[in-house]
């Protein structure tokens, strides 16, 4: 039977961490972290920035547009056609996009609870190993669920990359662990422990993919064009001037709602909604007992 082993490429692939960089000078939290990331990872930020974009292009086409050339009544009604468009395609991509966050927010929730079912079933099949073999992985385990909370509820950067790093170290130690019993002996009971550690493995990696696995930039884009557009032509076919330039807020606020709630839920760290990791942290409320 062929057992898979672990070699220090291995264990090199499972590490979640950032390769080494040379030491910058620090930054203001706010600013270093928009330095690693785009602003859609920041959802009040992108609240604030699509809120004033928009606004400023609906007084745009409110204020220098429709004073340069005004529409002609003959051109409202071919108008009105081309708002109603413009505006059912925006709530089309609108309701597009939010639809591949929640699928996103989804898939992270479901690795999460693979995760936990993975570890809570190795943290058991490790009592088919010898007594100290049983030991050691199971204290391993309860150090490796500590770092997947952090995981999940690390807002700082440093602390964030520390339980990386951490994770990476506990992988390599955990399939160490094992190793020895497989070689050792080469059965199908111990086999299944083996296999119980993969699959510890690759569900920190399946994690790692869901988390990186964002809204592409391109539709993001695409819903900015298309917004901008319906600002502009709001603006444009607005017919008085005080009523019209109250009413000039409503769409731009409307739309940066819906891209924040959007950005919200693909953000996996930053925001109002998050994945808890309630699985986990159950595990390593029934397991802490057991593990001491």
């Amino acid at each position: 039977m062929a057992y898979k082993t672990a070699t220090q490429t291995d264990a090199e692939k499972l590490q979640i961490g950032s390769p080494s960089r040379p030491k910058r000078m620090r930054m203001p939290g706010l600013i270093q972290s928009l330095c690693l990331n785009d602003v859609t990872h920041y959802p009040a930020l992108v609240f604030a920035v699509s809120f004033v974009v928009l606004w400023l292009t609906a007084w745009i086409g409110w204020a220098v547009m429709r004073r340069k050339r005004a529409l002609d009544e003959e051109l409202r009604e071919d108008f009105g056609f081309i708002l109603a468009g413009t505006l059912t395609l925006l709530a089309l991509l609108i309701g597009f996009t939010f639809s591949m966050a929640i699928n996103r927010y989804d898939l992270r929730k479901t690795y999460e609870e693979a995760e936990a079912n993975a570890i809570g079933t190795e943290f058991v099949r490790a009592d088919l190993l010898p007594a100290a073999d049983t030991a050691n992985i199971r204290a391993l385990l309860a150090k490796y669920l500590e770092q997947r909370i952090v995981f999940y509820t690390a807002h700082a950067e440093e602390e964030f990359q520390h339980a990386n790093a951490r994770t990476a170290e506990l992988q390599n130690e955990l399939w160490a662990a094992v190793r020895p019993a497989a070689a050792a002996q080469p059965n199908a009971i111990v086999a299944l422990v083996v296999a119980g550690m993969n699959d510890v493995l690759n569900s920190q990696g399946y994690t790692q993919a869901a988390f990186w696995n964002r809204i592409p930039t391109a539709a993001w884009a695409l819903l900015t064009v298309i917004a901008v557009g319906c600002s502009v032509l709001i603006g444009y076919g607005s017919r008085s001037n005080k009523a019209g330039f109250k009413l000039l807020p409503i769409l731009p606020l409307g739309a940066s709602v819906a891209f924040m709630l959007i950005a919200d839920l693909d953000a996996p760290r930053h925001g109002i909604i998050r994945v808890k990791p309630q699985n986990l942290i159950g595990l390593a409320e029934s397991l802490h007992p057991q593990a001491k």
